[in-house]
């Protein structure tokens, strides 16, 4: 079940009110990051890093800088695999640990917490060895781990056979309805999602109540129902927690929200759409990036992307509904094969995950950045690549088509059952100039089919 303990990083909690003191975050960000962190069952440190508060890496000095510990980031960082077997995967899991390398009776480890002596004891009475604690963000160690330890293979994200008949509706029969309890029981939900391999869910109210539904390709189906006593609390604090106005409930909102399941940090956009029977709230879950040999892109085809990402065109990612066209561009976006003298940007309702060296751009209609004011002021940026997401109108069309003949990269994604029902859109005249600037066409039938299609292919198949 999920846990109701805090999440705490005993290093940020310590030296918390010196970030204030420091003018590196204001009081109010402070205080509404611990809000969130309590909320979201996770820690300050991970809130003011994902809300973009502070950034990782002066989060990291600062930290270096008060307890004189030095840091160091992984991202480059080879370590000392022999040290592997001194902590085992779970406690490097639940500790946030890697061990670096080993110099006589001393273990340098790389840990997210470095004032946490409960792990550092547990260690030092496991491995007999001296402890030298080296700060580094949590992110990155999690990605290590998972990257370094062969038992990687045989755990999930979630290790789903240590949890026999998950449901989320054993949090509501609790007598307690604290705002606590829903709290609780709204993680509850989440976690079940995400057991049950989902990455849709929707809220709609029914005579019965608040129903949840889960959702898989072309295919929705009811997991329980919230009673109506439930209903207006809970979707305050849903809301509140994905940084929706509570009190607003006549428009369309928008939202993000991240999370923690079992130690995998995950991302879910949240819109709220008002109906006459109340409010329908939909979540889409994002799983972390990965790369793309991770997603079992074989060399060649990786080559025919760092190609077309080096020359000017549409790579056009097409697939079903929540079939990973937008995984995929993010692994792209993330995988190194992007030319390192090419400027990035993107134009998203959403940012998934922060993702290096790319300008992110959240398009907000509450203040009137809308696409239409993006597609007028983007080309003063002069960015040599761009990624928009699914294309909406003919203008929105045109434009983007247009980038390609001024020397622009463009990657979106377009939705598509199958390539006969890619053909039969395509046949629209609309879309005739934007067929003869595609360079590059990825089709993900499944996670295990991902077909690409360069220009003299593409061709052949859309005739």
């Amino acid at each position: 079940m999920y846990s109701d303990t805090k999440v705490d990083n005993k290093t940020i909690d310590k030296l918390k009110y010196d970030l204030v003191r420091d003018n590196l975050v204001t009081f109010e960000d402070l205080e509404r990051a611990q809000e969130m962190a309590i909320a979201q069952n996770t820690n300050i440190g991970q809130v003011l890093i994902s809300s973009s508060m502070i950034s990782e890496e002066k989060l990291l000095e600062f930290l270096q800088d008060k307890l004189h510990i030095p840091s160091v980031n992984l991202d480059d960082y080879e370590i000392d695999k022999k040290c592997l077997s001194l902590i085992s995967y779970q406690e490097a899991i639940n500790y946030k640990i890697l061990p670096l390398f080993l110099i006589e009776d001393t273990l340098s480890v790389a840990m997210a917490d470095p004032l946490d002596l409960f792990a550092i004891d547990k260690i030092i009475e496991r491995t007999g060895k001296n402890i030298d604690p080296i700060i580094s963000g949590e992110k990155s160690i999690l990605k290590k781990i998972n990257e370094y330890y062969e038992t990687k293979s045989k755990v999930r994200d979630i290790n789903i056979e240590s949890i026999q008949n998950y449901h989320w509706q054993d949090e509501l029969h609790k007598e307690d309805l604290s705002e606590e309890h829903i709290r609780t029981l709204f993680r509850a939900i989440l976690k079940h999602a995400i057991i049950e391999g989902m990455h849709e869910l929707y809220f709609e109210s029914t005579p019965e109540g608040l129903s949840v539904f889960f959702k898989k390709p072309q295919n929705a189906y009811l997991t329980g129902t919230i009673p109506e006593l439930l209903i207006n609390p809970f979707i305050q604090i849903l809301k509140t927690l994905c940084g929706l106005d509570p009190n607003v409930y006549e428009i369309p909102q928008l939202g993000k929200l991240n999370f923690n399941v079992d130690g995998c940090e995950l991302t879910a956009s949240i819109s709220a759409f008002p109906t006459i029977n109340g409010e329908r709230i939909s979540l889409k879950i994002y799983h972390p990036p990965k790369s793309l040999v991770e997603l079992g892109i074989s060399p060649d085809k990786i080559n025919i992307l760092r190609t077309n990402l080096n020359k000017a065109g549409i790579i056009l990612i097409c697939g079903s509904s929540l079939s990973g066209k937008t995984h995929l561009i993010y692994s792209i976006l993330s995988s190194g094969i992007i030319p390192k003298d090419k400027t990035v940007m993107s134009l998203e309702s959403i940012a998934k995950y922060k993702l290096n060296n790319v300008s992110q751009c959240e398009l907000n209609e509450n203040i009137g950045f809308n696409l239409d004011k993006a597609m007028r002021f983007i080309e003063f940026q002069s960015p040599d690549i761009i990624y928009f997401e699914g294309i909406t109108t003919k203008e929105g069309l045109d434009f983007f088509t247009s980038l390609t003949l001024k020397n622009k990269t463009l990657i979106t994604e377009f939705l598509a059952d199958n390539m006969g029902d890619l053909r039969r859109k395509f046949e629209f005249s609309e879309f005739s100039m934007f067929k003869s600037v595609i360079s590059c066409l990825v089709f993900i039938h499944n996670k295990d089919s991902i077909e690409f299609f360069d220009k003299e292919e593409l061709e052949r198949y859309l005739v």
